[in-house]
């Protein structure tokens, strides 16, 4: 009898049953003179103990300002210490921090601020073309329940820590051990490709155990320094960055306010890192730099590598060239906290590539046929769902939209297409809303992506169904060049692909562009890419 697409993650470690600051205590204790935190731009640097009591001080300065449980604190910033002290000082009180992506405007704002309810904001002044203190006057009036803004690095943010002197520490123990770790503790935005942005609430269990999880399956000890260019706003950066270094004791190393590769780059020279993250254009960025070769990055063994498929050529590279020996492939998704999938050390090169990874411990994982939900046998692709601690506790204030991704057994729809090997490892083949079907064939864009990578001349390629009159769709290859003043023509295109891919595989359409467009977690807007592709007939 063929095996069922299910797997589920078994281990004789149990869950953490702690909140997020019973366990950053924990640490603490136990490293207390270890490295937690080091800001390489302004050359600030926290042992646990004193990152401790930086938290705290955040933490009684909020309570001061009359911040209690349940109470939602917005933090719209780059990547700084502050929105780490920020991150673990509300999980310290029961407040509910947002995360606000820097890069929204003021509708996006105001939407947020609203829909959430929040009455505390954490703002950065201002990064590239953004000031967020005229963004912040232009929408307050619209946002009756936010009482107060505060600036990282002005006086308001003194104020906000002068005020931790009024309230004794007596107070904040006693907020502390109000909690559960079933409280919600955190809410992200999803990156809204249709409509608005849904809020993904998850609670101290969700993350603190999932940031764990991530770091134990590398490996992670206190002799780890993790180097994060990865945004804060987002669960890699927060949950697989943040809490996975603290829980295991481990030192947050942060190399610039957003992703530069030459700052990340050296960072890990200059702070020993042994482990980086990044999505794949990021790792794709870094190996590309003029003077790469010229960083020392031998203290590198292990990352995180998530946001979208590897190709085998920079992973290839990443390893060799980076010294990633043990780096690791995450799949996941904000409602889920994220990961559910992960490779592990010692996987070959095959499974960091082909895959996502297998099941992690205290999660399971199917694949279902998308129309009728019944399991399908490994080996078909159908949708690939998730169950466990990891689960959100829903879409903020909106139950309907809950029940859309959550169904009744309490498994999370992820909208992505799957297959489970044998093995149970996993391999996704698309979204399901992205799967091209030409002439009545099925044709899953990662396969053509794989095989074009491997062109000379092709950077990145990111591969759509766009409308055609007779066929339905047609395939489009959009492709970033490896050098601008060379680029690739259809012809080449066509002729590389002959004899290798089937006839109604091989694009038919080709456009060569600079960059292309993102959400925030480092997953490729496909559906802007047909939209482009399809006003420019």
């Amino acid at each position: 009898m063929t095996e069922l697409s299910y797997a589920h993650g078994t281990s004789t470690t149990p869950l953490l049953g702690d909140t997020i600051g019973a366990n950053l205590d924990r640490a603490i204790a136990a490293h207390p003179e270890r490295e937690a935190l080091v800001d390489v731009p302004s050359g600030r640097r926290w042992t646990y103990a004193e990152f401790g009591a930086a938290v705290d001080e955040v933490a009684r300065g909020l309570l001061a300002k009359g911040v209690l449980k349940g109470d939602r604190v917005g933090i719209w910033a780059i990547n700084c210490p502050e929105w780490v002290l920020v991150q673990y000082a509300t999980a310290r009180i029961g407040a509910i921090m947002v995360n606000i992506n820097p890069a929204y405007r003021a509708h996006e704002l105001e939407y947020v601020l609203k829909q959430a309810g929040i009455s505390v904001l954490v703002a950065s002044q201002e990064h590239k073309s953004s000031d967020y203190r005229a963004l912040v006057n232009q929408v307050r009036e619209k946002c009756p329940e936010l009482r107060e803004t505060v600036y990282i690095g002005d006086p308001s943010w003194d104020t906000l820590t002068a005020g931790a002197a009024a309230v004794p520490v007596e107070r904040l123990a006693a907020a502390a051990a109000e909690l559960s770790c079933d409280d919600p503790v955190n809410i992200q935005y999803t990156s809204g490709t249709t409509g608005f942005p849904k809020g993904a609430t998850l609670s101290h269990h969700n993350i603190l155990n999932n940031g764990y999880w991530v770091g134990r399956t590398v490996g992670y000890t206190e002799q780890d320094r993790v180097c994060l260019p990865v945004p804060f706003y987002h669960c890699f950066g927060m949950v697989m960055g943040n809490l996975g270094a603290t829980s295991h004791g481990a030192c947050i190393v942060i190399p610039a306010p957003s992703f530069d590769p030459a700052a990340t780059l050296e960072a890990v020279q200059q702070e020993r890192c042994t482990s980086l993250y990044g999505v794949p254009t990021m790792f794709i960025a870094e190996l590309n730099l003029p003077g790469f070769a010229t960083y020392d990055l031998s203290s590198l063994r292990t990352g995180i590598m998530a946001g979208s498929p590897c190709p085998v050529e920079v992973m290839k590279r990443v390893v060799a060239e980076m010294h990633m020996r043990e780096v690791s492939i995450g799949y996941g998704m904000t409602e889920t906290s994220p990961v559910s999938l992960q490779t592990r050390m010692d996987d070959d090169l095959e499974h960091r590539t082909g895959t996502v990874g297998r099941v992690l411990p205290h999660i399971e994982v199917k694949v279902v046929d998308p129309v009728g939900g019944v399991t399908l046998p490994r080996g078909e692709p159908g949708e690939l769902c998730t169950r466990g601690y990891s689960v959100m506790l829903g879409y903020w204030d909106e139950p309907e939209k809950t029940a859309e991704a959550v169904d009744p057994g309490r498994w999370m729809h992820t909208g992505d297409l799957a297959v489970m090997r044998e093995d149970g490892y996993v391999e996704i083949v698309g979204r399901i809303k992205d799967m091209i079907i030409r002439g009545g064939e099925n044709i899953y864009p990662r396969e053509i992506e794989e095989f074009l990578y491997a062109h000379p001349k092709i950077a990145d390629v990111q591969v759509v169904g766009v409308p055609h009159e007779r066929y339905g769709e047609e395939v489009l290859a959009c492709v970033i060049p490896r050098d601008p003043d060379d680029p690739l023509t259809l012809e080449e295109l066509r002729g590389f692909c002959e004899g290798q891919l089937a006839h109604y595989k091989i694009p038919s359409r080709l456009r060569i562009l600079d960059a292309f467009p993102m959400t925030v977690s480092g997953k490729v807007r496909k559906i802007e890419l047909r939209e482009e592709a399809a006003r420019e007939r």
